[in-house]
């Protein structure tokens, strides 16, 4: 059974999910807000850390900007499902892999640097595996905030922004490669960032400000694993949609309650899905009340849809935006 959080955990997490602070003692200042000392505050999210539930605190990187990826689907037969699952994340870019409930069992992110590292890391995969992988590619995205509410009263996610990809420059690739990964719990964690990468604190903070404004950085703050928290059935739901019908329906469903996630992917020989959501909640029923309650809303009760529920995580773990960087820092999923 998951570990219940208390009041204190619950508004920890939930008030830092987002716009974590630019400071020289970051944690000082969010315990200023929670009445804790800093100490307590870095203790804390240790422990969240050290039991599985948040994965770090740093930041998501908006897809396909200083990065390329893809969610990849397959069908593994149920004798090989751990020997495959053990190829798969072997691979360094792959930072999320699930077992779902369908027929294609088996999906996984893969990212990396550019579209060169995607194409042969698909390679190495389809090779060793002797597996079809669908290579799902990501067209719009409506709602890929991550943030994550456990009381049910935060604000909706911002819509999103178009990323402004002329201010990135070569020294960002590390800088994000480090965030993505996840801060150090310590006072000063930009500090160590920066000693890390060789670069003056305040150098590193203001680029950081930079890509935040920018869209490149889509959300600094604590990043949750659900399942470890208490949601468990999370059900990624799949529409038969037309483009022109997703031009409404997308963000409709992004901005409804109980969904997490809403893109665009473009769709494969024999999988004709363009529309994904993702809904997280404690209960299979629960979770279906909020797909019937959305397809109801929304006016799309007659599409063909699929809802494929998660049994099973393999991996979870920041972005690979810089292979050489990530390759120096072991450990860290």
């Amino acid at each position: 059974m998951p570990e219940r959080l208390n009041p204190i955990d619950v508004r920890l997490i939930d008030g830092n999910q987002r716009d974590f602070p630019l400071a020289e003692r970051p944690f000082a200042l969010i315990g200023a807000e929670l009445g804790l000392a800093e100490a307590e505050v870095l203790a804390r999210l240790r422990r969240l850390r050290g039991n599985g539930q948040i994965t770090r605190v740093g930041a998501t990187i908006a897809p396909n900007t200083i990065a390329a990826s893809s969610l990849v689907a397959m069908r593994i037969p149920d004798g090989r499902i751990d020997e495959v699952a053990t190829l798969v994340t072997a691979e360094n870019g792959v930072n999320h892999a699930y077992l779902r409930e369908h027929e294609l069992n088996f999906w996984f992110v893969l990212t990396g640097p550019d579209e060169a590292y995607l194409k042969a890391a698909l390679g190495r995969i389809r090779r060793k595996s002797g597996l079809r992988a669908l290579d799902l590619r990501l067209r719009r995205a409506f709602n890929v905030d991550l943030g994550f509410s456990l009381s049910g009263g935060a604000a909706p996610p911002p819509p999103p922004r178009a990323p402004r990809r002329e201010l990135l420059v070569p020294d960002d690739r590390p800088l994000l490669q480090r965030l993505s990964e996840g801060l150090d719990l310590n006072p000063d964690p930009w500090g160590t960032l920066a000693e890390r990468l060789g670069r003056p604190r305040a150098e590193v903070m203001a680029r950081v400000r930079t890509l935040s404004e920018a869209g490149i950085i889509g959300r600094l703050g604590i990043i949750v694993r659900h399942r470890s928290l208490g949601w468990t059935a999370n059900a990624m739901v799949v529409w038969d949609l037309t483009p022109r019908r997703i031009d409404r329906a997308g963000p409709a469903l992004a901005a409804t309650p109980g969904i997490t996630l809403c893109y665009e992917r473009r769709p494969a020989p024999g999988w004709p899905y363009r529309l994904y959501t993702m809904i997280h909640a404690r209960s299979r029923r629960e979770a279906l009340a909020t797909l019937d309650a959305a397809a109801t809303v929304h006016g799309l009760r007659d599409v063909p849809r699929e809802v494929l529920f998660s049994v099973r995580c393999f991996k979870q773990r920041g972005a690979l935006i810089d292979a050489g960087a990530a390759a120096n820092v072991p450990g860290r999923q």
